[in-house]
């Protein structure tokens, strides 16, 4: 029932998990343990290491179990998750310079695991790429383990959760939400920070579970026991809602559920419009690991294969041989369904063993991705003769990220058939030729499209990239985060004009940005005549369901009549307020 006495609260977030939710609100308050500072005389030091060691070997095993636990009930995804952090633990660069502080600067080992930590906050700090600048968060989990194992205290500490709860807090572990997850009593998420891509948007979503994250000062503003509705697609929260807000979403919280279990059941039918237009729906992965998740999902192959997590927590980069093994396993994995792998995505500060570089300003901007790779023609070459090998044992595609221009396509593709030709002369087994395509993510690239599709054998186009270049702005800055929009005629205009080129050359278009696999955006994509969609597992179902219940035709009057519009507000409005009454239809 509703607290009509208390004033409804409205709260804005990121919507990262669709759905609706209605629960009382659980306020999860984890807070980071304070920590001491202490310098040691020269006989304390070696003590202190092992101390250390100590708490590592505890920490490592206390990951090792909760892996195994959520393994078992939740799937590969989220015990990878705890995997990464398990790595954390024996890394070099985290340990050692842990160690080095202890001994060089003989300070007490919480406080050199706080400093360490920091510094490699500091690197994830200036990573473009959203995804991997989330994973900062790991960081934070992994050092605060440590740290609280080394003093004593408790560790996963048992939430005891009511039914149906709403579980609202600043920030969430993995673990922390993966567990409570797995108890089956969370309605909802919502977090003060994270973005689409952090840990607790990954988890809800896996789980079909409605989350509103980076919602500002939530957890301080919603009480304990509060009743709070939320729409997880929208990022909106009503704390308290009115008796017809409630009925509200409890009709649509119903409407929703059919709609998801009818979609999942139908996860293997093809991906058509009821006018005949063809979509392949793929998915986006990081580990081989994930593959299965994806085809249990009715994944038709993979749109994004991100290469960059070989790369970084080391010390040297990868090479060939555990790269080609790695692309073996996954095209190995997938059988005959297409693969596309990008090549590096990274700047020069996260590619290990390059030495020290200079601090860029604008990193998004900077030496990264094939600009880096480019500019170091031998880490590239170990990467294409790795894929190259690969090619053989499945029906690989291969993309090159942050093409601006011509002449870098030609050059990257040189590259590679030089690679070619020395490896057909060594009389390594080489696969036939495969696809070889460009993300298009830059307004540069998106302009000179009719030019790149003569020369790309396929355009996949990165949606979060080409938003904030197109718009100008950085959505992980809060000032101007809410100018981050999709459907801003001059993104409908690019994308528009990508499609174009692509079917007047011949080749096929892709997209694998956020955009792909947000139902809101289905019939936008359907319309402008995108022939694959990449995204995340769970996302599949949906869009898949909404794509064969419509009609291509009439979807492109609707982008039509949105198109005449002017604003990004105006057109949100119209799309969201149609898209409300063709998947209320739908349900």
């Amino acid at each position: 029932m509703s607290s009509q006495a208390t004033p409804t609260l409205n709260l804005k977030g990121i919507g990262a998990s669709p759905g609706v939710a209605v629960g009382h609100a659980y306020i999860l308050d984890r807070k980071r343990v304070r920590t001491p500072k202490l310098r040691l005389a020269e006989a304390e030091v070696d003590p202190e290491r092992m101390r250390m060691k100590t708490a590592l070997d505890l920490s490592d095993r206390q990951l090792s179990d909760l892996k195994d636990q959520i393994s078992k009930t939740e799937g590969p995804e989220h015990a990878l998750i705890l995997e990464a952090h398990r790595l954390m633990l024996h890394d070099p660069m985290f340990v050692d310079e842990v160690n080095r502080l202890i001994v060089e600067d003989r300070i007490n080992a919480e406080w050199a695991v706080r400093r360490v930590a920091r510094k490699l906050k500091h690197l994830f700090d200036n990573i473009p790429d959203e995804y991997f600048r989330e994973r900062r968060s790991d960081v934070e989990y992994v050092a605060d383990r440590v740290v609280r194992n080394l003093m004593g205290q408790v560790v996963d500490e048992e939430v005891v959760l009511p039914d149906h709860a709403v579980v609202v807090s600043h920030d969430l572990s993995p673990a922390d939400a993966a567990l409570m997850a797995r108890t089956g009593r969370v309605a909802g998420f919502v977090t003060d920070l994270g973005g689409q891509t952090s840990h607790t948007a990954i988890v809800a979503r896996a789980r079909s579970t409605p989350a509103v994250v980076g919602a500002g000062r939530a957890s301080e503003q919603i009480s304990p026991g509060d009743l709070v509705a939320l729409d997880g697609t929208r990022g909106l929260i009503l704390v308290n809602p009115t008796d017809d807000q409630l009925a509200l979403f409890h009709e649509t919280m119903r409407r929703h559920q059919e709609f998801e279990a009818r979609a999942l059941e139908a996860k293997d039918l093809p991906a058509q419009s009821t006018d005949g237009f063809r979509i392949r729906l793929v998915g986006n992965i990081e580990f081989p690991e994930e593959i299965q998740s994806l085809l249990s999902h009715g994944a038709e192959g993979i749109g994004l294969y991100r290469t960059e997590f070989m790369f970084l927590d080391r010390k040297s980069p990868p090479g060939e041989e555990e790269q080609y093994r790695a692309y073996r396993q996954v095209l190995e994995a997938m059988g005959n369904r297409p693969v596309t792998i990008r090549t590096l995505d990274l700047g020069g500060d996260k590619v290990p063993g390059k030495g020290k570089h200079e601090k860029e300003p604008n990193p998004a901007m900077g030496l990264r991705a094939i600009r880096y790779c480019l500019a170091n023609r031998e880490l590239f070459r170990v990467q294409l003769r790795a894929l190259l090998r690969a090619s053989v044992h499945g029906n690989m595609r291969m993309m090159f990220p942050l093409i601006c221009g011509m002449s870098e396509l030609r050059e990257a593709r040189s590259e590679l058939e030089a690679c070619r030709t020395e490896l057909g002369r060594a009389g390594v087994p080489l696969g036939k030729r495969f696809q070889v395509g460009i993300m298009v993510e830059t307004p540069s690239a998106a302009l000179i499209a009719d030019r790149l599709a003569q020369e790309a054998d396929f355009f996949s186009v990165g949606t979060n990239d080409l938003i904030q270049y197109s718009l100008a702005i950085d959505r992980q800055n809060r000032d101007v985060a809410y100018l981050y929009k999709p459907l801003h005629l001059s993104v409908l205009r690019s994308l528009k004009n990508i499609v174009t080129a692509a079917k007047d050359a011949g080749i096929p278009v892709a997209m694998c940005g956020e955009m792909a696999g947000d139902p809101v955006y289905a019939l936008v994509l359907l319309a402008l005549g995108f022939d694959e969609l990449s995204m995340t597992a769970g996302q599949i179902p949906t869009v898949k369901s909404i794509i064969r219940q419509s009609s291509r035709e009439d979807a492109q009057r609707m982008l039509e009549t949105a198109m005449d519009l002017t604003t990004a507000e105006e057109i949100e409005r119209f799309i969201r307020t149609e898209m409300d009454r063709r998947l209320a239809d739908l349900a």
